[in-house]
């Protein structure tokens, strides 16, 4: 009887040594969390920055459409999206821009931009479904932006003036961008530094 009574005691205080081990592991995990900010959409060194007002451009979509970026909006924003056909990651962040387009089609508006064969990104766009969005072909518009690694996106605001930028991988840096505008810095990072 003395040893089940005995390892019934062992049993105790290993239960609660392992709770007291979990109770400071859990305040440790709580400290690290509090310690960790948001990344956000990472913002490159290039010829333009947030704050800047946005090159100004008229471009022809891959319909042979025109369209104005930049410049003063009627109380809309415009999203530059930077893909390529041959990104995997471009192409796994469709469903983000589509989620994005419907969740905010009240003030953005969504422009597809990159550079290359006609040819091939006409068929992009049709085996990706990307028809709802303008989708633009030229060489300029990446270079005006500075855009150097893909996916990357430019937040243009209402009056014409670059709200944030930089490269994005997940919806978290997409409403980064976001989130960088209403709160009126070049991007999280830099929000961050000013709390």
């Amino acid at each position: 009887m003395s040893y089940i009574v005995a390892s019934q005691i062992l049993l105790w205080i290993a239960v609660l040594v392992l709770g007291a081990i979990c109770i400071a592991m859990a305040r440790q995990i709580g400290v690290l969390h509090e310690r960790i900010a948001p990344a956000g959409a990472l913002s490159l060194p290039g010829a333009v920055k947030a704050g800047d007002t946005a090159p100004d451009l008229m471009v022809t979509t891959l319909d042979n459409r025109q369209l104005q970026v930049g410049g003063a909006r009627d109380g809309r924003s415009q999203l530059l999206f930077f893909l390529s056909p041959d990104c995997p990651l471009c192409k796994s962040f469709l469903p983000v821009l589509r989620s994005a387009a419907g969740s905010e089609k009240t003030w953005l508006d969504i422009v597809l931009a990159s550079d290359g064969d006609a040819a091939a990104h006409k068929a992009f766009v049709a085996a990706q479904n990307l028809g709802m969005f303008p989708y633009v072909i030229s060489e300029l518009l990446g270079r005006s932006f500075g855009v150097g690694k893909l996916p990357y996106a430019v937040l243009i605001d209402e009056s014409g003036r670059i709200a944030s930028m930089g490269l994005v991988n997940t919806r978290e840096h997409l409403e980064s961008l976001f989130e960088a505008k209403e709160r009126g810095v070049a991007n999280i990072q830099d929000y961050l530094a000013r709390r």
